[in-house]
């Protein structure tokens, strides 16, 4: 396999390389999957969008934008790869797709992507793209849809037992940190010197012990989104507040207010509601998501498992 050969000359495309162009596309065969090859600017075009975004991800940084790129490159090719081999299958096993099933998706996809049918034909001139190029590759990603669908089961059943399984394996991922739930005044001092801000926020305080509702008082005094809701915040853990705050939290027990917590920009007063201290989730609570991930990496599984067994029964050469 000689995949990396086609870094240097696809680097040469995207600038990165002082590799002339003639020369990259003089040598524009990166692959042959029986008899289709698999070109160095069919590889370009389909890693385009994931290059735009990498060249913005990495602006300045040209050693990690190269190794990115070079990631892409390699995955691009294996999916064009991946993809022949998918549509060498389809033919070779004897499905017949329906063109008015193509005509419907095609269809479909000029309304989803180009809005109108005059729309398309200018957008893909601009790209090079005839239309009947884009209709085959609209043909051939429905057909490699399908064939995936059809190979790789979506209803996969996940035993209890696996479920338990990863859940005692991966404790770590379920660890929850000490949490509070709270309600919250701010009091903005707005620039001036903080004296009537503090002064309001000790008033408040006082009213407070002596039995006035500490949501009442949110919703009438506090200065942030949460005003309506008379202050309530979710639960929240030690690293969500900035540190004066997430001390004095913590430092109360349910139940309890804290006293003004006077800060350059506002003042504040907490109210703890509820405390959960550092916990591990139980299994009901992630069951859901851990079957999920579970079925994902079954999925990954049978679909690698199918591709390598067309692999074994296609001609495949890199070049």
């Amino acid at each position: 396999m000689k995949i990396a050969r086609i870094i240097p000359v696809l680097a040469a495309i995207y600038g990165l390389n002082t590799l002339p162009l003639h020369a990259v596309l003089a040598d524009g065969v990166q692959a042959v999957v029986h008899d289709t090859v698999i070109t160095y600017t069919q590889v370009k075009d389909y890693i385009g969008p994931v290059v735009e975004t990498l060249q913005r991800q990495y602006i300045g940084q040209p050693e990690a934008y190269q190794e990115a790129l070079n990631s892409a490159i390699t995955n691009g090719l294996e999916q064009l790869v991946d993809r022949q081999l998918i549509l060498h299958s389809f033919e070779t096993e004897g499905y017949k797709l329906p063109e008015s099933v193509i005509d419907d998706v095609f269809q479909s996809r000029i309304r989803e992507r180009f809005g109108d049918r005059v729309t398309m034909v200018k957008t893909l001139q601009a790209q090079g793209m005839t239309v009947e190029q884009f209709r085959k590759e609209v043909r051939d990603q429905y057909i490699e849809a399908a064939m995936r669908s059809q190979n790789v089961s979506r209803v996969l059943i996940i035993s209890p037992f696996k479920v338990q399984n990863y859940y005692q394996a991966h404790q770590a991922e379920f660890q929850v940190g000490d949490q509070v739930k709270l309600r919250m005044i701010t009091l903005n001092k707005n620039g001036d010197s903080g004296t009537n801000t503090l002064r309001l926020a000790n008033e408040i305080l006082s009213e407070i012990k002596n039995g006035a509702s500490f949501q009442e008082m949110a919703m009438l005094y506090s200065q942030d989104a949460q005003q309506r809701q008379g202050g309530q915040r979710d639960w929240l853990d030690r690293q969500t507040l900035r540190k004066e705050l997430s001390e004095a939290a913590f430092a109360l027990k349910r139940g309890e207010t804290s006293g003004v917590i006077d800060l350059p920009e506002a003042c504040y007063l907490l109210k703890v509601e509820d405390v959960s201290l550092a916990h591990v989730k139980p299994l009901t609570d992630v069951r859901e998501g851990i079957e999920k991930t579970l079925r994902a990496q079954e999925q990954s599984r049978l679909q690698d498992k199918w591709i390598k067994s067309l692999r074994d029964k296609t001609f495949v050469q890199y070049y």
